[in-house]
């Protein structure tokens, strides 16, 4: 088989395309940059979408957070705590046993006119369950990212708002959260790197592969067992990991551009990849 062949039969496997069967034997390079590469699919599905979301509700419990009313600020500072004070791993590990108990127990929601039962048998797969944790666990290292930068905002641009008559709405969309957005700007993208990292976990989560199709580090162990090589397989996994922070530092670096696009080049804030050893 051909390398091109290989591309065609292996490149979309992982979402369900292709051929069902994984090689057996005689594997090439080709297979394991192809199935790999496959792999990443899901790994970066994870990564955006938990990074779509999680930006929003960032947002929602940073402001929550830095409310002066207690039923806002509570809540919030509790589910940061929460999230930022466990490990992500044990936050997937205790996520997927409550998501298997989930059936047994029933969720029965009454909307008066009608009674539904809701279907949560979905939580306990990857696709949605493992990103559903993804996703909380960026909120909320996310939200004290942006809770440090509205604490950094420079009183005179609040008092400038105040002094042309911003209220509400108005002002947190036109001063608060731009700038907000610029002094975070840099913290947040080291936040996105190591979310798409993190997004390795999901393998060892618990949340299964359903007929073999595994992110991209699934597909690297497979190599490495039928190999007794894993100085091939988890190597190229490296290299696609890597591809794909120079792509996240690209996105992010443009955005921080405009975000500053105001201010002297002097001035501008830079980004400094500081990776997290351990979260």
């Amino acid at each position: 088989m051909s390398c091109l062949e290989t591309i065609q039969n292996y490149g979309l496997r992982s979402i369900g395309y292709g051929e069902r069967l994984l090689p057996k034997t005689d594997f090439t390079l080709c297979d394991q940059f192809t199935l790999i590469g496959s792999g990443m699919i899901w790994n970066i599905y994870f990564g955006v979408l938990a990074l779509i979301f999680g930006f929003f509700a960032a947002t929602a419990v940073a402001m929550g957070k830095s409310s002066h009313r207690w039923i806002l600020r509570r809540p919030a500072e509790i589910f940061i705590f929460i999230f930022r004070g466990s490990p992500l791993f044990i936050q997937f590990f205790l996520a997927y046993e409550t998501f298997v108990l989930l059936p047994k127990l029933g969720i029965d929601l009454n909307l008066g006119f009608v009674e539904i039962t809701l279907e949560t048998r979905m939580l306990t797969k990857a696709w949605l369950g493992a990103l559903l944790v993804l996703f909380l666990n960026t909120t909320a290292y996310t939200a004290e990212i942006f809770y440090g930068a509205l604490n950094s905002i420079p009183k005179g641009e609040i008092e400038a708002a105040d002094a042309y008559g911003l209220t509400g709405w108005k002002k947190f969309r036109r001063v608060i959260f731009p700038t907000m957005l610029r002094l975070s700007w840099p913290a947040y993208t080291n936040e996105a790197i190591f979310l798409f990292h993190a997004t390795t976990l999901v393998y060892f989560s618990g949340f299964p592969a359903w007929q073999q199709r595994g992110d991209a580090l699934y597909y690297a162990s497979y190599f490495a067992d039928k190999t007794f090589n894993p100085f091939v397989p988890y190597p190229i996994l490296a290299m696609y990991y890597v591809l794909l922070t120079f792509v996240v530092i690209g996105i992010y670096g443009a955005i921080s551009k405009y975000l500053n696009r105001h201010l002297p080049q002097e001035a501008r804030r830079k980004f400094q990849f500081r990776p997290q050893i351990i979260r």
